[in-house]
């Protein structure tokens, strides 16, 4: 894992982006955030939609290869890490904002698919080669590819999710996820019925375990505030060691893992693992009362809608918008390599509604993950760990 950047020459001869100003807050889980966009859920469309622009600009090498043409600059490429473009998780997050940015603001959008590790240095050659001024890898799967491209290509700008590298073109686009998990594991601490809820993780990564740590914090502080002695499993903050699935793709070992701990009485489990967290939703659901936790986006709007029932709210990285924002100033002279960090205060993380458990979450709950909520914006709580941006 390559380390934060420097201030460069570069950083400092153009402003730094700068989050819109954050409205009044809303009551937390009661409707949609006013200071969030939540990504929109592409499912088989957006996995066509994909498919049609993968062709219009070539196909992933594991297809055979293909040339692409010069396209000007303002246009951007984006290359998925080895989970695909349709994960319910970053991918396909970082896609809407292509697509937005596509909408909105005129930026030709292309996507290049990686299936395998294999087809990641190659997609960012072909992502290069297009003739784009504006390249976005997802993950740290692709940190050393990007890293590699942008030293050769200093006149591309360059943007990664969810990591860091290191050069004077590359922006990374990180969110300070555990101060939303603080909140999640404030809120299953608080309506878990058996005194005991869970999370596990894809690979011990940094932006994986930023999630576990925070929601650890959450669960202790409940329990320090109201003198309960709710038991986290799957995850030891001090040790930084837990349960995980060893990827991000087979959903069947989500299943799996999450029974195991069902099986030892966690009745609200946070799965940290992409799209192997939906075998955490259908372990939950088939088992009954276990509700889940999702990450990234709004588990209720993008996993199949027979979960809905048992998402009890997700902690949501608004990569659409930041990804969005990122395009444009590429294409305006404002892009900067200093990292944009999404935090409750700026919008860029938070809790989605609760949606149809709404019933499951007292008042006073609320009302607590409110006020948390605001301390933990304006500094008045700190929300740490080794992960964070």
């Amino acid at each position: 894992m390559s380390v934060r950047p420097a201030t460069s020459a570069r950083t400092s001869a153009r402003p730094a982006e700068r989050p819109a100003e954050r409205p009044a807050p809303a009551r937390l889980g009661d409707r949609p955030s006013s200071r969030l966009r939540h990504p929109r859920l592409l499912g088989v469309a957006g996995g066509l939609a994909g498919l049609a622009l993968l062709a219009g600009c070539a196909s992933a090498p594991a297809e055979g290869g293909g040339s692409t043409s010069a396209a000007g600059e303002d246009c951007a490429r984006m290359v998925t890490n080895s989970g695909g473009l349709d994960d319910r998780s970053f991918n396909q997050s970082s896609w809407a904002g292509l697509q937005k940015a596509e909408k909105e603001d005129g930026i030709q959008a292309r996507v290049l698919v990686s299936t395998t590790e294999n087809d990641l240095a190659p997609n960012v050659a072909q992502a290069v080669d297009s003739g784009c001024g504006f390249v976005l890898t997802v993950g740290y799967e692709l940190a050393p590819a990007t890293e590699e491209q942008a030293a050769a290509n200093p006149d591309i700008d360059f943007a990664i999710v969810d990591e860091t590298v290191d050069a004077p073109n590359v922006k990374p686009i990180l969110f300070d996820t555990a101060q939303a998990s603080y909140l999640a594991g404030y809120l299953a601490a608080g309506v878990s019925k058996t005194g005991k809820v869970a999370t596990f993780g894809g690979g011990n990564q940094p932006p994986v375990t930023l999630f576990m740590d925070g929601f650890a914090d959450g669960v202790d502080a409940y329990n320090a505030a109201h003198g309960t002695t709710v038991q986290l499993l799957g995850w030891t903050k001090e040790a930084q060691d837990g349960s995980f699935t060893g990827d991000f793709e087979d959903v069947n070992k989500g299943k799996q893992l999450a029974q195991a701990l069902i099986d030892q009485g966690a009745d609200v489990i946070m799965p940290v693992a992409g799209q192997v967290g939906e075998g955490a939703a259908s372990a939950a659901l088939a088992t009954g009362g276990v509700d889940v936790i999702w990450v990234d986006n709004d588990g209720y709007d993008t996993l199949p809608a027979e979960y809905r029932p048992i998402v009890l709210t997700s902690v949501i990285k608004d990569t659409e918008k930041a990804v969005q924002q990122i395009a444009v100033s590429s294409t305006d002279d404002s892009f900067t390599n200093e990292p944009y960090v999404g935090t409750l205060d700026n919008g860029g993380v938070d809790l989605a509604p609760f949606h149809d458990l709404a019933s499951s979450v007292s008042p006073e709950l609320s009302d607590e993950l409110d006020a948390l909520r605001d301390q933990i914006a304006s500094g008045a709580v700190t929300v740490t760990s080794p992960s964070q941006p």
